[in-house]
């Protein structure tokens, strides 16, 4: 998720946006929980949280992020954030060790998110890596990730057609900072033919009316509110 720094998000929802025309996060279920965003009371009512366990550096350096509230009520994604796709084996041994780390305590561990930015014109190289790190990746784990809408109107079918079969869900961005992404209607009106299972991720406190498009999509799976600290 694009974001100046570490912060905590939280995410989807399973009930509809109210008609405010703003994301009132009470109205919600699931969530993005980011480091330096501090825990909010929506979270004793969470189904599923997203939670940052760590930053990939653009040098392959690996930072665990592992203070986080403790959520046994709900299942949990392991969120990666990842500035560089060349990962290596000891990388990716050292994160699959977290997901068995966090298992172990009792957590409900749905599986792993990977979060990074492909560009677009770059979406067939970062499905390689993500099929990649699928043949890798320990069952039970699933595989999650985050992604642009541009993907939605603009991404080549073949490249998105390589998502299928290798990730379990795409959960797509609608905001950049604490604003909600001017024209999201337009992206998601062809939202459907990202051929995953897919959610869309809403800013807490963000514009947001449903676009009557959802609702016909048949692999739309609900929201995720990414959670802020108060301005």
């Amino acid at each position: 998720m694009r974001w100046a720094g570490f912060g905590l998000a939280l995410a989807l929802a399973a009930c509809a946006p109210q008609a405010s025309g703003r994301v009132d996060a009470a109205d919600y279920r699931e969530f993005f929980l980011w480091a330096g965003v501090r825990p909010q009371a929506v979270l004793e009512r969470a189904t599923t949280v997203y939670l940052l366990a760590g930053e990939v550096r653009r040098d392959g350096a690996y930072l665990a992020l592992r203070a986080a509230p403790r959520l046994d009520h709900a299942e949990v994604w392991l969120v990666v954030r990842t500035q560089s796709l060349d990962w290596t084996p000891a990388l990716e041994s050292r994160i699959f060790a977290e997901l068995d780390r966090w298992r172990a305590t009792g957590t409900r561990i749905a599986g792993l998110q990977i979060d990074f930015d492909a560009a677009t014109r770059g979406l067939d190289r970062y499905a390689g890596f993500l099929k990649d790190l699928r043949t890798r990746l320990p069952q039970p784990y699933r595989l999650s990730i985050t992604g642009l809408m541009d993907w939605s109107a603009n991404a080549d079918p073949a490249a998105l057609a390589q998502l299928k079969g290798t990730v379990d869900e795409v959960v797509v961005q609608s905001y950049q900072g604490r604003t909600t992404i001017t024209g999201y209607d337009r992206y998601l009106a062809r939202l459907a033919r990202v051929p995953v299972p897919h959610k869309v991720a809403l800013v807490q406190g963000g514009e947001w009316r449903e676009p009557a498009a959802l609702k016909a999509d048949p692999l739309f799976r609900g929201y995720v509110v990414f959670l802020l600290n108060p301005a």
